[in-house]
């Protein structure tokens, strides 16, 4: 795939508290302009970190310092749309994408990146929430991936029982209406960390590292966003759909999962994982969407039970 690479973007390391070597470049798959950043670290190989909706590079700091620390480069992104990447939309805080498919157009320039840079193989993938979704897609694309570890995964969006009826019917019409643009029900261009206090989160039960996830986005407000648009939500719900049908990838995987989880559907995730042949559901009592952004020992298990799936797989 043809991308402009080499060409350097910004990187606000001190905010990320991010390993030191960062390289950090713009890549233009299609018509849309994204960011990578990659750490050429330890050789056991090259963890490809895919981020949720409305995250950024600078919010994996801490977990690329945590995967380097065991042995591993890695390499993660600003999908378009979000981050410093290319937003479609004149309303830059509304969450939004053509078409799912453009995500795996992302997920190839990303892997054409790691393999310019020289990133040592095997590739692991290590994906959150959407990036679940993408990740998944991409290992049913059969994308050279060794392992892979979801982090709450987004194989089925949460919402109330009396939204799904009428978000199912107001997104079908709301393309050939013309106001896919527009925010999906209960949504709006706040942003949730800058618009909701810690207590009572869905997000972590971390204090401190709460304030690490708000500080970015307070310090260089370009990186934040807002809810998704009715179009992104119908293309959402969609994809989950389709990767539910198709049976799952021979990749070895695990899945983690906290017990406080409120942002995707779990029943999908465990439906998925009671049928993944090599695949293990990893539980964390108490922990809510954001695993890798709970407290120390929450982090350490989900580290180190990654770098041993990875391990077992070179």
């Amino acid at each position: 795939m043809k991308h402009e690479a080499f060409q350097t973007a910004p990187f606000h390391a001190e905010l990320a508290d991010a390993p030191a070597g960062a390289q950090c470049f713009w890549l233009k798959p299609g018509a849309a302009r994204i960011r990578v950043a990659w750490w050429k670290a330890g050789d056991k190989g090259t963890v490809v970190l895919l981020p949720g909706r409305t995250e950024c590079i600078e919010k994996y700091g801490r977990a690329a310092r945590d995967l380097v620390a065991r042995g591993y480069s890695v390499i993660t992104i600003d999908w378009r749309g979000q981050g410093l990447a290319d937003r479609p939309l004149a309303d830059h805080h509304a969450g939004h994408v053509g078409d799912f498919s453009e995500y795996q157009q992302d997920l190839d320039a990303m892997l054409a990146e790691a393999e310019r840079a020289g990133l040592p193989k095997p590739y692991f993938m290590l994906a959150h929430s959407m990036g679940g979704a993408i990740g998944l897609r991409g290992l049913m694309r059969g994308l050279p991936f060794a392992a892979a570890v979801f982090s709450a995964p987004m194989w089925g969006i949460s919402m109330a029982a009396w939204l799904r009826p009428v978000a199912a019917v107001v997104t079908a019409i709301a393309a050939p209406l013309r106001f896919g643009n527009r925010y999906a029900p209960t949504t709006s261009d706040e942003c949730y960390l800058l618009s909701n206090p810690f207590e009572g989160n869905v997000l972590t039960t971390d204090r401190e590292m709460w304030a690490y996830m708000r500080r970015q986005l307070e310090e260089v407000p370009e990186l934040a966003l807002g809810g998704p648009t009715l179009t992104w939500l119908g293309l959402a719900l969609r994809e989950c759909a389709e990767l539910m049908a198709a049976p799952a990838p021979k990749v070895p995987t695990i899945c983690a999962l906290g017990t406080m989880e409120k942002v995707v559907d779990v029943p999908p995730v465990h439906l998925r994982m009671a049928g993944w042949a090599n695949g293990q559901l990893d539980l964390y009592p108490g922990a809510e969407h954001e695993i890798m952004m709970e407290g120390p020992a929450v982090r350490n298990r989900f580290f180190d039970r990654a770098a041993s799936l990875f391990e077992a797989n070179r």
